[in-house]
């Protein structure tokens, strides 16, 4: 880890509030005057769109989730560059033809959505570098991304809510059918319970998204519970130093139900996240400058 040069990392799997999350620190980030290094995880996958394809062809239990589709070595190398340097490797993967319009224009390329952009450097004189995707925290016999971060934070849902926001994600905007959605499940659930979910041990707070309605049974789940459907559990890995009374009096209808956790309703998600994570990140930068 780096005082110099932060390295704040958000991982978590698709659909645990990534928007929410994003808005947040971008609030954050203006209020305080911080220019930061952003980096997305899908930008780290091995491969393209196409070559993922061809590949998980002839190798079914390939995933997004495992180190197979993931590019683990160059993630590592750029926390541990720009935590040293400021400086490091970075690219983008191109999701759709509006990003594709806007990244060849700046680069003189000719890509499409579901390709990479060529490697480029970070730009130069940020207070941070901010990641934001699956994998942030891995560690393995070959890397171990968590030494090289100063503040990690853990974004993820109850499993049953995960499946039931991917079910109708995958429905409604890629037409996939139930039996399919349902297959790629069960085929990713090897690389989750070995390289996602041992990262929210690693985390220094973690906001975990769980309904308060039925989702016993997330495969006939005919819609995804609302944010005010939600409570949002806080976790803190260590609760010492922060004012657990001042956020309880920010935070209506926040309560504790751990000495390390606080319960947040779920429409305050990124109400909290404002709040808790700010005095933290202004620390950061504050030690560093």
């Amino acid at each position: 880890m780096s005082k110099k040069h932060p390295v704040v990392v958000v991982t978590g799997s698709s659909g645990a509030g990534t928007t929410t999350v994003k808005r947040a620190f971008e609030h954050i980030f203006r209020r305080e005057n911080l220019n930061a290094a952003v980096i997305e995880g899908d930008s780290f996958h091995s491969l393209d769109r196409a070559a993922f394809k061809v590949a998980s062809t002839s190798n079914p239990a390939l995933s997004h989730f495992g180190p197979e589709a993931n590019d683990f070595e160059s993630l590592t190398a750029l926390f541990k560059s720009y935590g040293e340097t400021g400086g490091g490797k970075k690219r983008y993967y191109i999701h759709s033809p509006e990003e594709a319009t806007q990244l060849n224009a700046r680069l003189g390329t000719a890509l499409s959505p579901g390709q990479f952009t060529p490697w480029e450097e970070v730009p130069a004189n940020t207070d941070l570098l901010f990641y934001e995707g699956l994998h942030g925290l891995v560690v393995t016999d070959k890397v171990d991304m968590a030494q090289h971060v100063d503040l990690a934070i853990g974004v993820v849902p109850v499993v049953n809510l995960e499946w039931i926001q991917k079910i109708h994600r995958d429905g409604a905007e890629r037409g996939y059918s139930a039996e399919v959605i349902v297959d790629t499940i069960l085929r990713r659930m090897p690389d989750y319970v070995n390289y996602v979910t041992p990262q929210f041990s690693r985390t220094h707070i973690n906001f975990q998204r769980v309904p308060t309605v039925d989702t016993s049974n997330p495969f006939i789940a005919r819609d995804i519970p609302t944010p005010d459907e939600s409570f949002v559990i806080v976790r803190f890995a260590d609760p010492k130093g922060v004012d657990f009374p001042f956020l309880l009096n920010m935070i209506s209808g926040s309560f504790m139900s751990r000495p390390n956790n606080l319960v947040v309703p779920g429409g305050k998600m990124g109400f909290a996240m404002e709040i808790i994570l700010e005095p933290v990140i202004d620390k950061l930068v504050h030690a560093a400058r």
